[in-house]
């Protein structure tokens, strides 16, 4: 099956994790985790399983006055060393642990730094929002400040975030995993529909249609995500004084936006509808577009996302609402939400990550593991 091409079979990550494990002593690298909360090392215990190789030695933790503290607790000079950093809710805490961690590898002389950050933070944060910042690229520029050198991360939410930094980004996918999840957990998708909740999302659920030789809806109108125009810079320029001088052109008067009321565009009725998306974290619009489906005939809903945020009220609302099921990857822990909402589901990713780190150590193509792989993935 074509939505299988880029899974790696397991006996193959066995042969590769005992391999890395041979060689780890004379290829000098190591794996460590950059994070203080217990919950959120899961990810990097499975990884370094998969590997064969031990997680480094060191410790991570907040002084009484919340400042970050590192310290390694063994040599890495000359080394590549690989940082996994996942994101929990305390977002600024985290990324200051990763950049610490980065320093004190910098300045232990190790040979390369390489972040390993499934789900990248600030990365709605990459447009300029009337007098605001373009605060994804003040953290690329913090991160190579830092002495990262490389950074592999999953799913951004912009691919054009590459740019912002000064050193190479594998932006991994995890369509395929989620594909699998489809394929194998969803009775009869064969009659399901891919919906795309916005315009923006619709080249995303297009290439999930395609692969899975399903039908394609969209839905526009006042449900949409929240990254409206009116938030574009638009509205900065200040509000002109009455002056007495030189008025200076005059520009036509431009008519508000106004969004038409909510519309599907592709039938539903009688359908498993799936909804595809990069982000949950804000379930609002997600319940509302549910809401819809359900009324234009759509039987069952399922979310499908590859970062599972679940800020706030996010469980209490899916249990609530028409969702029949949220599935996301664990590259946000959120064993927390899991246990207030069963309908949220894991899919685990740690195998490409695992296979990330091995080709990227052993100098090897990443090529493959974009086999397949769309641009609008």
């Amino acid at each position: 099956s074509i939505a299988y091409s880029l899974l790696l079979p397991e006996e193959f990550v066995r042969q590769t994790s005992r391999s890395a494990a041979m060689n780890v002593a004379k290829s000098g690298y190591r794996v460590f985790s950059a994070n203080s909360s217990v919950a959120s090392t899961e990810l990097a215990k499975k990884i370094t399983e998969r590997l064969g190789v031990e997680l480094g030695k060191s410790v991570v933790y907040q002084e009484s006055n919340r400042e970050t503290r590192v310290d390694v607790k063994e040599s890495v000079r000359g080394q590549t060393i690989f940082i996994i950093q996942t994101i929990p809710r305390d977002v600024n805490t985290a990324i200051m642990e990763l950049l610490v961690m980065a320093y004190a590898l910098k300045t232990s002389c190790a040979k390369n730094i390489i972040g390993v950050i499934p789900y990248f933070p600030y990365s709605k944060q990459c447009k300029m929002r009337k007098r605001g910042s373009i605060v994804c690229k003040l953290l690329a520029s913090m991160l190579a400040k830092a002495g990262l050198t490389h950074i592999i991360t999953m799913d951004l939410h912009q691919k054009e975030i590459q740019g912002f930094f000064s050193f190479p980004v594998d932006n991994l996918r995890a369509s395929p995993f989620l594909l699998q999840y489809i394929q194998e957990e969803i009775p009869d998708y064969r009659n399901a529909i891919i919906v795309a909740k916005s315009p923006s999302a619709a080249k995303r659920a297009q290439s999930y249609a395609e692969r899975l030789r399903l039908g394609l809806a969209v839905m526009h109108g006042e449900a949409q995500c929240s990254e409206s125009d009116m938030a574009d810079g638009r509205q900065s320029p200040p509000c002109v004084r009455n002056a007495t001088g030189h008025t200076g052109l005059e520009l036509p008067l431009m008519m508000a936006k106004e969004k038409p009321p909510i519309t599907v565009v592709g039938d539903v009725g009688g359908r498993i509808a799936i909804i595809v998306d990069d982000i949950i974290d804000d379930v609002e619009d997600f319940v509302a577009a549910a809401e819809i489906l359900k009324e234009r005939g759509a039987y069952k809903i399922y979310i499908m996302a590859t970062h599972g945020l679940l800020s706030a009220d996010a469980p209490r609302l899916i249990e609530e609402s028409a969702i029949d099921e949220v599935v996301v990857t664990n590259t946000v822990p959120h064993e927390v939400q899991k246990l207030q909402c069963p309908k949220i589901k894991t899919v685990d990713v740690s195998m490409i990550l695992a296979e990330a780190i091995r080709r990227i150590h052993n100098g090897e193509s990443m090529a493959y593991l974009f086999r397949n792989i769309t641009v609008d993935d």
